[in-house]
């Protein structure tokens, strides 16, 4: 692929064009769904960056390798998506469930080491985890999208499948680095937290240095 100039002018009037060469509005919920995709994939990139600073191996390895490959899942995925589905078949190849399974043995992998929940997770807990809530939920964003287009128009179920399960795993990864880093999760305290006192006003923040 060539890419000779960055500005076509063609946008100007509010269309753009699918891969396979149609001219739709850029409100089009085919558009929202492919750019959605698109903001997911930066995310990906914000972890594997900052995955690669990890003190451990494993974060860098799971972070770089795995990472890379979920971004270039998301680039074929967007590309069909951008496709009319008349044509999309003689443009591209499909979509291997083959990416889904590996979604899947990722996720049994970092599973492994985990513990139970007794309460449901705060982003934040380091940046790289707070990274990966980002990422979790643009990919649940993403995915009432593509259920939205699927309502108009056919997405294929492998589609489907690959962006539920990838925010599957973009949460277990979220605590898994925890666990490698020795951190701990912040975790949702109903009803109050450690910003109020026991009788209900707010806990003043230590003094700025």
């Amino acid at each position: 692929m060539r890419m000779d100039r960055i500005y076509t002018k063609t946008g100007d009037a509010g269309q753009t064009s699918l891969v396979s060469g149609e001219r739709v509005a850029k409100q089009d919920p085919r558009v929202d769904a492919f750019g959605t995709i698109d903001e997911l994939n930066s995310v990906i990139g914000l972890i594997r960056t900052w995955g690669r600073e990890s003190s451990q191996a494993s974060v860098r390895e799971e972070s770089a390798c795995v990472m890379r490959q979920i971004q270039n899942d998301l680039f074929d995925l967007g590309a069909i998506v951008a496709c009319s589905p008349v044509r999309v078949s003689a443009i591209l190849p499909p979509f291997p469930e083959t990416r889904t399974l590996f979604l899947e043995r990722r996720i049994d992998h970092c599973q492994a080491t985990l513990g139970a929940l007794t309460s449901f997770v705060l982003p934040g807990g380091s940046m790289l985890n707070a990274y990966a809530h980002l990422a979790r939920t643009v990919c649940r964003r993403a995915e009432r999208e593509l259920w939205r287009l699927h309502a108009e128009s056919p997405v294929p179920d492998g589609i489907l499948t690959y962006v539920n399960r990838l925010s599957d795993y973009l949460f277990v990864y979220s605590r898994w680095v925890m666990r490698a880093a020795g951190q701990q999760e912040f975790l949702w305290e109903p009803g109050g937290g450690a910003a109020e006192g026991e009788s209900g006003e707010v806990v003043s923040p230590p003094p700025l240095v």
